[in-house]
C-alpha cells in the first residue's frame, strides 16, 4: 500500500444559508477563471438552471461545475477546482448529504449582515461529521447593515457549540483544527475578496478572488488515493440524456475507469452486476465532454447502466470492494399524492389523470430524490409520499403540475414514531428576525402552537432574534399567519430540532371556510352580496363545484353558500344599479398557501391551469353526518 496524492485537483464544496449568496459566488469564480467562451451569453445564476429555482431564487439540486485554476496560487501548473453548489434549505438535505460525499472541504458562507442562521447550523454539522476542513467565508461585507466583527464570533461559536456536541459520538474528531478556521471576506457580487478583515459596508481589499482560491488551494486537500488499489467509486448523483439514458455521477476514490470497461455494480441488496461503461464524461465549467479514462478524485459521468442508483458502487470486476451507502436522514413530513377526483378532471384534453402515470412519475422521482419515501396507504390511487419538509413535498407537486398532471394532494402531516410505548413527533429549532414592535404578537402565536421560546437576543438597531423549540405540525400554516403578523417585514427559518413526545391537539387555523353548495359558474352579483362576511378565493365566472372551498369565514365554523346565485331579471325599472367598483378582489392562493390553509377534512387539486381547495367529502349531507358522529364519540 503506498499514499498518492492528486495536486492538481480539488474538490469542494460552497455550503450556506438560503440567499447568502452561494450561486453568485460561484458565477464570479467561473468568470474570473474565463471558463466562458468569449462569444457566450451567460445569465446571472447560472448554476440554478431549473426553472424553479429561478423563480424561487433558492438552489433545489446540488449541481458540480470544474474550473480550471491558473491564478498566482498555481504554483506547479493549472489546478481543476471541482465545486459543487449545494442547497441552502433543510428540506433538501438529501441534495447537501450526497454532495458532501463528492468533495474534501466546505466553504462555510455567512451573510455579513445576518450572519449565522439555522440551515448554516445544519449544513455545517453535516460537514463536520464528515471531517471536513471548513473555511469560513463571510459574504455580502459592503451590505449597508454589515456587522462583520459580530459575525465572524457568532460564526466561530457555532463551531465551538457544534465541536463539542460532535465530540462525543466522534471521538477522533480535531477540536483544535476545527476552532481553528481560516476566514475570508468576499463581496461575491463585485467578484472581491481578501484575508484582511474590511471596515463595515466597504468591499474587501483584493479586487479579484485570489484570497479565496488561495485558501481553498492551501486548506482544502488534495484527493489522496492507494495507487495499488482497485477501481472503487461512489454513485453521487443522477442525471438523464435523451441520446445516452441515464447518466450516473461518480466520486473515483481508488483506481481508474475507463471507457468502454467491464466493472462491477454493487447494488443496494449487495447483488453484483458485471457491466460496460458505454461512454464518459468529464465536467469543464457547465458543459461535459467525452473522455476516455478518470483517475482517484475525478467527479465523472457515466452512462450504459440502465437501473443504476444513488449510492450504489462502481468496482473493478476481479476484485469487487463495496464502498457504504449514503447515510440519509429520515423524512417528517408527509402528505397523500393520488388521482384527481373532483367533478372537473380532464376538462383540458391532454392532462395526465390515470393512477398508472402518477406512480410511475413518483417511482422516477425516487431514483434521483434520495430524501422521499413512498409509501402504499391500501388504495389503488392514491400513495403516502415522505420528506424532509413541506416546501420539499411542494416542489414535487408543482414540477407534476408543470408537466400536466391532475392531482388530489392531501395536507401536509407529521411522521410520528413509537418510543417505549408513547407516540414521539418531530420538533422544529425555528429562528425569527423581527421588528421589536411585533415581539408580543409573534410571541403568542407561537405559544398557541405549543411553541417553546428558548433564547432572545436584541442588538440594539430595532429588531430581535428569538428561538423557539415547536413541533413541526405547529409550522404547518405558519409562514402566511407570521408574514400577516409581521407585515411581510419578518423572517422566519427553521431546521429540524429531533423527535419529542407527542405536544397535544394544535390549532393552527382559527378561521372556517366558505364552501359552495353547489355546481356552476361564480357571478359578481353573488361575490358583492357575501364578501362583506368573508374573503374569496375565486374569481367572477370561474367554474365551481359542490364541496368546493371558494373562501375564508370570518368566523370559526364553515359555511355553505350558494355562490352562483343570479340577479333576477324584471321590467320593472331600478333606483339603483350594480356597483361593481366595490367588489373586493379575491386572494390568489400559491400551492403552498393552499395546503398551509387546508384542513384535515380539506385537500387540494392540483391541475396544470388552477389550483383549488376542496372538501374531502363533496356532498353536504355526507359532512354533516360524519361531523354529528366524531362530535357524539368524543362526548
Amino acid at each position: 500500500m503506498a499514499l498518492a496524492t492528486r495536486e492538481d485537483l480539488r474538490n469542494v464544496a460552497i455550503v450556506a444559508h438560503v440567499d447568502h449568496g452561494k450561486t453568485t459566488l460561484v458565477d464570479a469564480m467561473l468568470r474570473q477563471t474565463n471558463s466562458f467562451d468569449a462569444h457566450a451569453d451567460v445569465d446571472d445564476r447560472v448554476m440554478d438552471s431549473n426553472d424553479l429555482e429561478r423563480e424561487k431564487g433558492i438552489t433545489i439540486l446540488a449541481k458540480n461545475t470544474a474550473i480550471t485554476y491558473e491564478g498566482e496560487h498555481a504554483t506547479s501548473g493549472p489546478i481543476v477546482i471541482n465545486v459543487v453548489d449545494t442547497p441552502g434549505h433543510a428540506d433538501f438535505g438529501g441534495e447537501v448529504e450526497r454532495a458532501l460525499s463528492m468533495v474534501d472541504g466546505v466553504v462555510l458562507l455567512v451573510d455579513a449582515s445576518e450572519g449565522p442562521l439555522p440551515q448554516t447550523r445544519f449544513v455545517l454539522r453535516k460537514a463536520l461529521e464528515a471531517k471536513h476542513p471548513v473555511i469560513l467565508a463571510v459574504n455580502k461585507t459592503d451590505r449597508p447593515d454589515a456587522r462583520i466583527p459580530e459575525v465572524v464570533s457568532e460564526a466561530q461559536d457555532l463551531l465551538l457549540g457544534l465541536a463539542s456536541d460532535l465530540a462525543e459520538d466522534h471521538p477522533d474528531l480535531d477540536v483544535d483544527a476545527v476552532l481553528d478556521v481560516p476566514v475570508v471576506y468576499l463581496s461575491g457580487r463585485a467578484g472581491a475578496s481578501s484575508l484582511t478583515e474590511p471596515a463595515n459596508g466597504t468591499l474587501p481589499d483584493g479586487d479579484t478572488l485570489e484570497a479565496l482560491f488561495g485558501a481553498i488551494l492551501e486548506h482544502v486537500p488534495a484527493p489522496t488515493y492507494d495507487d495499488e488499489h482497485p477501481l472503487q467509486a461512489h454513485v453521487t448523483n443522477l442525471d438523464s440524456s435523451p441520446f445516452l439514458g441515464r447518466i450516473a455521477l461518480l466520486r473515483v476514490h481508488h483506481g481508474e475507469i475507463r471507457k468502454g470497461e467491464t466493472v462491477a455494480w454493487v447494488k443496494h441488496d449487495g447483488t453484483i452486476q458485471n457491466v460496460r461503461i458505454t461512454e464518459m464524461m468529464l465536467t469543464k465549467a457547465l458543459t461535459r465532454y467525452p473522455a476516455e479514462k478518470a483517475g482517484p478524485g475525478d467527479i465523472v459521468a457515466i452512462a450504459g447502466i440502465e437501473n443504476i442508483t444513488i449510492g450504489e458502487t462502481i468496482a473493478d470486476a476481479e476484485d469487487v470492494r463495496p464502498l457504504p451507502m449514503i447515510e440519509i436522514d429520515d423524512p417528517a413530513i408527509s402528505m397523500t399524492i393520488g388521482a384527481n377526483t373532483s367533478p372537473l378532471v380532464g376538462k383540458v384534453k391532454g392532462h395526465k389523470l390515470t393512477a398508472r402515470m402518477i406512480k410511475d412519475r413518483l417511482d422516477r422521482e425516487l431514483v434521483g430524490n434520495v430524501s422521499l419515501k413512498v409509501v402504499d396507504v391500501g388504495r389503488p390511487d392514491a400513495w403516502e409520499v415522505q420528506g424532509r419538509g413541506e416546501l420539499a413535498l411542494s416542489i414535487l407537486v408543482e414540477n407534476m403540475r408543470r408537466e400536466g398532471f391532475e392531482l388530489t394532494v392531501g395536507k401536509p402531516q407529521v411522521v410520528t414514531k413509537q418510543v417505549d410505548g408513547k407516540t414521539h413527533e418531530p420538533y422544529e429549532h425555528l429562528t425569527i428576525d423581527t421588528p421589536e414592535e411585533h415581539l408580543g404578537a409573534i410571541t403568542q402565536l407561537l405559544a398557541a402552537r405549543k411553541g417553546r421560546m428558548e433564547n432572545m437576543v436584541n442588538n440594539g438597531t430595532g429588531w430581535v432574534r428569538m428561538e423557539f423549540i415547536v413541533p413541526s405540525r405547529g409550522l404547518i400554516g405558519f409562514r402566511s399567519e407570521f408574514m400577516t403578523t409581521t407585515r411581510g417585514t419578518g423572517i422566519a427559518n427553521a431546521i429540524s430540532h429531533g423527535y419529542g413526545e407527542w405536544a397535544g391537539p394544535i390549532v393552527t387555523r382559527n378561521n372556517g371556510s366558505i364552501v359552495a353548495d353547489r355546481s356552476g359558474v361564480v357571478t359578481p352579483f353573488s361575490m358583492i352580496n357575501l364578501q362583506e362576511r368573508m374573503t374569496f378565493f375565486v374569481n367572477p365566472t370561474e367554474e365551481v363545484y359542490e364541496g368546493m372551498v371558494i373562501g375564508e369565514n370570518s368566523r370559526s365554523e364553515d359555511m355553505d353558500v350558494n355562490i352562483t346565485k343570479e340577479k333576477k331579471l324584471t321590467n320593472m325599472r331600478a333606483a339603483s344599479s350594480d356597483s361593481f367598483e366595490s367588489m373586493t378582489p379575491p386572494r390568489q392562493l400559491s400551492l403552498e398557501e393552499s395546503l398551509e390553509f387546508a384542513r384535515e377534512d380539506e385537500c387540494v387539486e392540483v391541475t396544470p391551469e388552477a389550483i383549488r381547495i376542496r372538501k374531502v367529502q363533496l356532498d353536504a349531507v355526507s359532512r354533516a353526518r360524519n361531523a354529528s358522529r366524531v362530535k357524539n364519540q368524543s362526548k
